[in-house]
């Protein structure tokens, strides 16, 4: 995803940000409908309804996430945005373990989100807008995952975002004269959203929502390491601190149920 991410970076010198996550929700929704072909009746009654819903609020999401790495360093702006599942997984938390395990990651995301976070009270804005749409994510994943269509209904989320969200079009006027910026863009789609939307979708119909958002914790620090290895983005002490307490929480909460 963050490799995705990274790549989308370069993009940002020829489009804007939100047009760079409306081109990546295009790529998904290509590659995605080309391989799984839904059927009509996909496209019809709730189904499509939950689809088109999960479809709009997962590229709104990216939307804001992107505009927040226009601004913030990559590793910060995921741990602000890991606001999100800290929140889903703090609801779904029942035991002492799950609690130790919670404060262990949200400190340590705090600790990554320490990373020259004061430079833009935009993209700290963007982050915390993306955080919650990333709570509603998990949550409409979990539906999509055991009672919509699978990756169907992800096919068909994106396709309607590809719509709902097509006015983004005009921050992207050069990339369309460009065909290897074209197949940079439809490669952060691949990175960035089939493949890792896919593998949450195969992991969500086995974990429980809570588990999965503190399995989400580990994505602070794939992105910090993304960042330092793509965009010399250098962690601090206190990063790096961080990164082995989200690892040490993710540990302790998988071993527990739910």
């Amino acid at each position: 995803m963050y490799v995705g991410a990274a790549l989308a970076v370069w993009l940002f010198d020829v489009a804007s940000p939100a047009g760079v996550a409306w081109l990546r929700c295009v790529g998904a929704a290509l590659i995605l409908l080309a391989w799984r072909r839904p059927a009509r009746e996909a496209w019809r009654g709730r189904a499509f309804l939950l689809a088109g819903t999960f479809g709009v609020v997962t590229a709104g999401m990216n939307v804001l996430f992107y505009e927040a790495i226009a601004r913030l360093p990559l590793g910060t702006a995921v741990a602000l945005e890991f606001v999100g599942p800290v929140v889903v997984a703090a609801v779904g938390s029942r035991t002492p373990r799950d609690v130790g395990a919670l404060v262990l990651v949200a400190l340590g995301v705090l600790a990554i989100a320490d990373v020259r976070w004061e430079g833009s009270p935009a993209g700290v804005a963007f982050a915390l807008g993306a955080a919650a749409a990333w709570g509603a994510y998990i949550v409409l994943g979990r539906r999509v995952a055991l009672g919509g269509n699978g990756i169907d209904s992800l096919a068909i989320g994106f396709a309607v975002a590809t719509v709902v969200l097509s006015p983004l079009v005009v921050g992207t006027t050069a990339v369309w004269a460009r065909p290897d910026l074209l197949t940079l863009a439809v490669g952060v789609g691949l990175l960035s959203t089939v493949v890792p939307y896919v593998l949450d979708q195969t992991v969500l119909r086995r974990v429980g929502q809570a588990r999965f958002a503190v399995l989400l914790a580990l994505l602070p620090v794939t992105a910090a390491v993304v960042g330092f290895v793509v965009l010399r983005q250098v962690p601090g002490p206190g990063e790096a601190l961080g990164i082995v307490a989200v690892v040490a929480g993710v540990a302790l909460r998988s071993f527990s149920r739910g």
